[in-house]
């Protein structure tokens, strides 16, 4: 009844778990006086008895008294013999013990959550103070400050940190997810005005010298020592400009210049400007090539034929006809962009003026070219003799007319045919052969001891030697020729896998040099076979006796020197007498294929295999 009591009136915190730790002293077996607590109040309420006896007769504590944080006001009822005096001492709130006095009851108010210990002394006059059993009791703290809530006011300020943390993160994350957008949007309109401006600045100059005055601010003039210029202008324009409508007149310029444009565009010659009804453009700038008079003077040709058109049509129409005069020559310019606002891209020099001269000494509908380009353009076209003709400032030069593509180089529609366009490849194939070069002089490792750009050279010379005394047919001597250009440019890329690198090189290469790259597939075939030591045609036949021309020669074991030293650098080389085996092998199992390659054979097999004796002796 009583423990029922405790807990109705401590509600949800106070719980009685045992009676308490009552204590007290008995008289022992010398009948000395005892003192304990006998009973305890709560809030002046609730009684909680003591009760128990250890087994000399004192009262012993049966369990622990817990109250609530509400019932913390206590009053402790202690039994003693009535004479004598008590003090009293609470362990945790009393800093020391009462003073003595004469009473049986001892109030604690407003006690703060702990744990306790009363400890009741008695003593008597003429004896020596006497302690109860403590008596042990817990008031527990309001349940927002006991463990549990603690750790889950713990929790909750983590769980709020991580919650402020994320928020945080995702404010971060919006705001920076924002202005990448802003700074996309504004990157890509940057980039669409650049690319604007790059246009816009590649239509008035080149690609190269636009990249040039971009990345440096401005353009260095540059020397051309083989560049065709052509210079075009209307015939009468002057009287006709009197005549006609100025809007008239512009559109009708416009409509040429346009057609013009696309012409020159079409192969590859650089426009320069355009000074009233004048003309002009030059083919091998920026891009040096060997095929530029032949190039411009198509270009002239087909201007010509445009404007042959529209004079046929005004004729048959009634109407008034542009003629048009065209002037062509060769020679060395100085080109570069003038000008610090309005920019112009300009070439100077007596080429330009002579140009110019050409145009002004020929003959309407006529395309006049010099006797130095003629040297160049004879044998594609036909050029009639004009003579030497007196040039201001210049004496007499040596003039043609240009009067058409020769009979077998051109087809039905007097446009090139297929002969013409491998002549012209094998022009072009000395640019590519001359860029390629200049790769391995830029770009090749020195340790290339063996496949390096003077291999290059001789490689690419033996087989225009046994190409030409094997009567190979043009169209299969140009894949031929690209396939020996590149054969070992792969060697810079990847040594491992030459053929493929080599391979790769070539198609990316030949992209800029127009019709001649639709002969890569089969240049990529030969060299393939050549490093499979497949042999299937007559060019693989000369590609391989090229490649291994050094066999036969007397500089053989410097050659075959320079190549132990690159495979020994780049591992190849297991040990130098496995590689002179190799090499023993390699001259008595090769055999060159084609009649020339036996014919120029300096040195038989049989000696350079004693050669190569000797040589592996003194490598030892």
């Amino acid at each position: 009844m009583i423990t029922a009591l405790l807990i109705k009136l401590t509600v949800i915190t106070a719980a009685i778990t045992g009676i308490a730790d009552a204590a007290g002293l008995q008289i022992t077996e010398n009948a000395s006086p005892v003192v304990w607590v006998k009973s305890i109040y709560v809030d002046h309420d609730s009684v909680i008895f003591t009760n128990g006896t250890g087994p000399d007769g004192r009262p012993v504590p049966s369990g622990k008294l817990v109250f609530g944080r509400r019932h913390n006001n206590i009053s402790f009822v202690i039994s003693c013999p009535d004479s004598g005096m008590v003090s009293f001492r609470l362990e945790n709130f009393d800093n020391e013990w009462t003073r003595w006095q004469k009473t049986e009851t001892r109030d604690y108010t407003n006690l703060p959550p702990g744990r306790y210990s009363l400890t009741v002394r008695w003593k008597h006059p003429g004896s020596g103070p006497v302690e109860s059993i403590p008596v042990n009791f817990r008031i527990l703290p309001a349940w927002y400050f006991s463990f549990p809530a603690i750790v889950c006011y713990v929790l909750a300020f983590f769980l709020l940190l991580w919650v402020l943390y994320e928020q945080l993160k995702y404010r971060f994350a919006r705001t920076q997810y924002m202005l990448e957008q802003i700074i996309n949007t504004r990157t890509e309109e940057l980039i669409i005005e650049k690319e604007k401006t790059e246009n816009l600045l590649q239509n008035v100059l080149p690609k190269n010298t636009a990249d040039e005055l971009m990345a440096k601010g401005k353009v260095a003039k540059t020397k051309y020592n083989f560049v065709t210029v052509l210079f075009s202008d209307i015939q009468g324009f002057t009287k006709i400009a009197e005549e006609t409508n100025p809007e008239i007149l512009i559109d009708e310029l416009d409509k040429f210049f346009f057609h013009f444009d696309s012409v020159v565009e079409k192969y590859g010659i650089e426009k320069i400007k355009t000074i009233g009804d004048a003309y002009m453009c030059a083919g091998g700038i920026p891009e040096k090539n060997r095929t530029n008079p032949v190039e411009v003077t198509l270009a002239a040709l087909e201007m010509q034929e445009y404007m042959n058109n529209l004079k046929a049509t005004a004729e048959i129409e009634g109407m008034k006809f542009w003629d048009i005069r065209i002037g062509i020559h060769t020679g060395t310019v100085i080109a570069g962009v003038v000008g610090q606002k309005k920019l112009s891209y300009d070439i100077w020099g007596d080429t330009v003026n002579t140009a110019s001269r050409m145009e002004s000494s020929g003959e309407p509908g006529k395309i006049n070219i010099s006797g130095t380009t003629h040297e160049f353009v004879r044998d594609f076209f036909i050029c009639k003799y004009r003579g030497k003709m007196p040039v201001k400032y210049k004496g007499e030069i040596d003039m043609y007319f240009v009067e058409g593509i020769a009979d077998d180089l051109k087809d039905e529609n007097n446009r090139p045919n297929r002969k013409f366009i491998t002549r012209m490849k094998k022009l072009k194939l000395l640019d590519i052969e001359e860029a390629v070069l200049k790769y391995f002089d830029d770009e090749a490792p020195p340790n290339l001891y063996f496949h390096n750009s003077t291999q290059v050279r001789s490689l690419c010379n033996q087989v225009d030697l046994l190409a030409n005394a094997e009567k190979t047919d043009e169209e299969q001597y140009v894949p031929l020729k690209l396939a020996a250009i590149f054969l070992y440019a792969g060697y810079i890329i990847n040594y491992d896998s030459p053929a493929a690198a080599s391979c790769s090189l070539m198609e990316e290469m030949l992209s800029a040099y127009g019709i001649i790259s639709e002969d890569a597939s089969s240049a990529a075939k030969l060299i393939n076979n050549s490093f499979g030591n497949i042999i299937e045609s007559d060019c693989d036949k000369i590609l391989h006796d090229a490649k291994y021309d050094y066999l036969g020669r007397v500089d053989y074991i410097r050659m075959t020197d320079r190549l132990f030293r690159e495979e020994s650098e780049y591992g190849k080389v297991e040990s130098r007498d496995k590689w002179i085996s190799a090499q023993r092998s390699l001259l008595a199992d090769h055999d060159f294929l084609t009649q020339t390659a036996l014919l120029l054979r300096s040195v038989s097999p049989a000696e350079q295999a004693l050669l190569l004796q000797e040589y592996g002796k003194e490598m030892k």
